[in-house]
């Protein structure tokens, strides 16, 4: 990679991530300092959405904001605690860029309120992410829409549905975790990135064609043929998302991404907090 420091990390969650138990703030800055990372940017999870899930498999700490048996209803993102958390570790860790930010999940599909939260505190970051598919009318998770239907109609739907968002989806400036159905493939199914070539291609192309930034999220494999298609489709941003929920997780895989985005032609930007240009 260029250079020995590790890039800044633009998607962590904290205890402010309504899906998070383990999420801690301080502890998450106090990594970072460890780590040497110019910046960390807490992305917390905001969804305006009611899934209809399968309630016998979700995990604990996603069952605790059922609404009802069938219905999964995330709570709202709590703004004042989470800003004066902010200021908080700002003046405990003055070495330490902090960045505010929200995830948007499915923005093109609550438009007025995403709008509106955006609006209701200065946050200095905005990704956007798909988690659902929306199926005569009904919103469910992607890894419980694995359980009614074959794997590559799920995939392909999620990725025709990435664009819908892409077009549509307002006010964020960097698509996070492409691969996102790939984390819950169900047992004995092996994802090939060649064999969805043209979807992915054209999420790419629809990306680049909105000048924003794709994520290199470390959560899991990291893909280098992922980047090099973003730069045949004239992407011209990365950044990095380790998508921690927990403060040891945050910038894993770092130095892989970093010599991964490189190799591809990206290098980084002005200041070290901003996306690798190409």
């Amino acid at each position: 990679m260029t250079g020995d420091r590790l890039p800044a990390d633009l998607h962590t969650h904290t205890q402010f991530s309504w899906d998070s138990t383990a999420g801690d703030m301080d502890g998450s800055c106090a990594r970072a300092v460890e780590l040497g990372l110019p910046a960390i940017a807490f992305t917390e999870h905001t969804d305006f959405i009611t899934w209809t899930v399968a309630p016998d498999s979700l995990a604990p700490r996603m069952a605790r904001h059922l609404v009802d048996p069938e219905s999964l209803a995330p709570p709202p993102l709590d703004v004042a605690g989470y800003l004066e958390s902010v200021d908080r570790c700002r003046s405990r860790y003055p070495s330490l860029k902090i960045i505010t930010g929200v995830e948007l999940g499915e923005p093109h599909w609550f438009a007025g309120p995403a709008a509106a939260l955006l609006a209701s505190a200065p946050f200095e970051r905005v990704i956007g992410s798909l988690h659902s598919l929306r199926v005569r009318g009904v919103f469910r998770l992607v890894e419980d829409e694995y359980t009614v239907r074959d794997v590559p109609s799920v995939l392909r739907d999620y990725f025709a549905e990435t664009i819908r968002m892409i077009e549509t989806g307002g006010d964020f400036s960097t698509l996070t975790h492409l691969d996102y159905p790939v984390r819950y493939l169900p047992a004995g199914h092996e994802f090939r990135l060649a064999d969805f070539e043209d979807e992915v291609r054209a999420v790419l192309r629809s990306l680049a064609g909105t000048g924003r930034a794709l994520e290199v999220n470390t959560r899991r494999t990291l893909e280098p043929l992922l980047l090099r298609w973003w730069r045949e489709a004239g992407g011209e941003a990365v950044s990095f998302g380790s998508d921690a929920h927990r403060p040891d997780l945050v910038a894993t895989n770092f130095r892989a991404a970093a010599d991964l985005a490189t190799a591809a032609g990206f290098r980084p930007g002005r200041h070290p907090y901003e996306h690798w240009l190409r």
